[in-house]
């Protein structure tokens, strides 16, 4: 599969080169005349390591918590001094690791930030489900979350132990957020682990939605190489089934699928650090995306402070995309909200969406994956299911193998995908 990736990758990009990553980057980033410019931050540390999760992280220590946090703030500051004014962005999200574990510092973390950008539409923060708690979500509230994202995964003991977690005291968290509102409560549930069926996941969904979500995220178990985990997910046809039967489920009982994996249940609920044109990263393994680049921090803590102490950019591999490059990457996103909008792709290159890729979107309606609308084209269920399956292989094929380098190496030299 991996050759048949690299076969539609050279079809898309019209060229034989690869994505291209090296040990470079960009004293000032051209990010202040960028559109629709959103922001990540990333906190690294967790009390405990789940088996499954492939995210850059480390065992939570107070005191190189305190110092990462620090030199966080400088690089917010690092990075917004670069041009002057205050930047206009969509959003902010914290993502983990366990952002709550650094609430206290989350004051600080935001005065820097809004030196430098003006944030239009909320600031969201993930947390582990022993972080709901009254206190925890008051002091949030207070400096400014107006969305959170709950790693539920499942609320079964027989998945939690698949996955290593503790059983969830679902009461617990309907307590605290019956007395501490937000704007979007997102639940977060893994789909495909093995035996599940559509029981369990409408039971896990249902849950959710009584004890105060407003939004739901159900994203596929992939098995990266570099976890542990020993899990085996559920093969195509089932994984398909269990998709479609959820998803037509979810609808019928009135919620608006606003992307791939994602169902909201309220039209001011929305969740998605992804579905974002451009956005600037902060913290170890943060990506920063702009119009004709892609760059990763390094995913070592130390090494990370060493740089920023150092005043230096904390990147670790720089992309420099090519037209068409970039416009895969912007239509693959796109697609993640179940819509391809023509005037808006053409409004970021400049040139018509039918003039690049009429052909590929002629094929993708004849083989039932979108249907045209008004705005340009929709998926439909089975291009859903197939953009879930297609993902699973690009996840394996590049982010797998960039995550596999950059956990061993803090500044690798060169690395082609």
């Amino acid at each position: 599969m991996s050759v048949l990736t690299s076969l539609v990758r050279m079809w898309l990009t019209r060229s034989r080169k690869p994505f291209s990553f090296v040990d470079s980057y960009d004293k000032t980033l051209p990010y202040f005349d960028c559109v629709n410019l959103g922001l990540y931050i990333h906190i690294p540390f967790c009390k405990s390591i789940c088996n499954f999760c492939p995210y850059c992280k480390v065992l939570y220590d107070k005191e190189l918590c305190d110092e990462y946090v620090d030199c966080l703030i400088k690089e917010i500051h690092l990075v917004g001094k670069q041009h002057e004014g205050i930047k206009r962005c969509t959003s902010l999200y914290f993502g983990g690791g366990t952002p709550a574990l650094i609430a206290s510092r989350l004051q600080d973390i935001m005065s820097a930030i809004n030196e430098h950008f003006h944030i239009t539409e909320g600031v969201g923060l993930e947390l582990h489900p022993d972080n709901v708690n009254e206190e925890t979500l008051r002091m949030l509230q207070d400096t400014g979350v107006t969305k959170v994202s709950i790693g539920i995964q499942s609320f079964q003991d027989k998945f939690q132990g698949v996955l290593g977690r503790k059983r969830i005291d679902a009461e617990k968290i309907k307590e605290a957020l019956d007395r501490v509102k937000f704007e979007t409560v997102s639940m977060d549930f893994i789909f495909a682990l093995p035996g599940q069926t559509f029981e369990d996941l409408k039971g896990d969904l249902d849950a959710a939605f009584t004890i105060g979500a407003n939004h739901v995220a159900i994203y596929p178990f992939i098995d990266f190489t570099f976890t542990s985990s020993k899990v085996e997910p559920l093969p195509k046809k089932k994984k398909r089934k269990l998709l479609d039967d959820i998803t037509s489920y979810l609808l019928s009982n009135g919620c608006v699928r606003d992307s791939i994996w994602t169902f909201s249940r309220e039209k001011q609920a929305r969740y998605s650090s992804m579905t974002r044109d451009n956005f600037l990263g902060f913290g170890c393994s943060a990506t920063t995306l702009l119009k004709e680049q892609f760059k990763i921090n390094t995913f070592d803590v130390k090494e990370y402070c060493q740089r920023i102490n150092s005043q230096e950019s904390a990147t670790s591999l720089t992309t420099r995309f090519s037209l068409r490059q970039r416009m895969i990457y912007y239509l693959f996103w796109m697609a993640y909200s179940m819509r391809i909008n023509a005037q808006e792709f053409e409004r970021f290159f400049g040139v018509p969406l039918q003039k690049m890729y009429g052909f590929e979107m002629m094929l993708a309606r004849l083989m039932r994956f979108v249907k045209k609308n008004n705005e340009g084209y929709e998926l439909t269920l089975k291009g859903a299911f197939y953009y879930h399956y297609y993902e699973n292989y690009y996840t394996l094929s590049y982010i797998d193998k960039m995550w596999g380098v950059m956990r061993k190496e803090a500044f690798p030299k060169h690395l082609e995908l």
